[in-house]
């Protein structure tokens, strides 16, 4: 059932809250990672592959990071993307309610993420994604380092380059991931893609 057009709008700009939230407060927590490791921009951006300029626009909210930024930040923490965006938010009870699961917006596709679970006393974290028509992110190798992780369609289709090859997924299909590669989410069609998301670290 559609949602009226004035509930619509409140839940539109909820959700952009909650966005820029979080945006904020993954600004926030970058700075404190870098600042507790001791590291300076300079070898951060060594260590990432992220621009010394981009890192620091970063931290003073002066930009957002696309999905593939804050994954290369996170693996030079040590840490999953998943695993950033929970020290950005305060830490949760074993009960992920639906109304306080993190969303973020990639300001380059649109591309969509919500933490649907993540604790750092649990091996396995649920993330849900909403990739918008015509849009594609790659990810790098190393944001595979120490997880496996598989893929659950569950509306449109995705087809997922995984180290140069090609899985062509529908409502339903569920995807097992290999050995840490360059990977490619692509939506090639003309409806939003949702799938979830299972990591496990290993």
């Amino acid at each position: 059932m559609a949602l009226p057009a004035l509930a619509f709008f409140y839940y539109s700009r909820q959700m952009d809250t909650i966005v820029d939230e979080l945006g904020h407060r993954l600004a926030q927590r970058i700075r404190l990672e870098r600042d507790s490791r001791g590291w300076s921009l300079a070898e951060l951006a060594e260590r990432s592959g992220v621009s010394k300029a981009t890192i620091s626009k970063i931290e003073r909210t002066e930009v957002s990071p696309t999905a593939v930024v804050l994954v290369r930040l996170a693996s030079a923490f040590d840490l999953t993307l998943a695993g950033l965006m929970l020290r950005a938010e305060s830490e949760r009870g074993r009960l992920s309610c639906a109304g306080e699961q993190p969303v973020w917006r990639d300001p380059e596709t649109g591309y969509v993420r919500k933490q649907v679970f993540s604790r750092p006393d649990h091996p396995v974290e649920l993330v849900r994604v909403e990739l918008p028509a015509r849009q594609q992110v790659t990810l790098p190798a190393s944001s595979y380092a120490h997880i496996r992780q598989l893929v659950w369609v569950q509306a449109g289709n995705l087809v997922i380059t995984e180290g140069g090859e090609r899985h062509e997924l529908a409502t339903g299909d569920c995807l097992g991931f290999g050995s840490p590669a360059d990977t490619t989410f692509a939506n090639e069609s003309s409806a939003t893609c949702v799938y979830v998301v299972a990591l496990a670290r290993s």
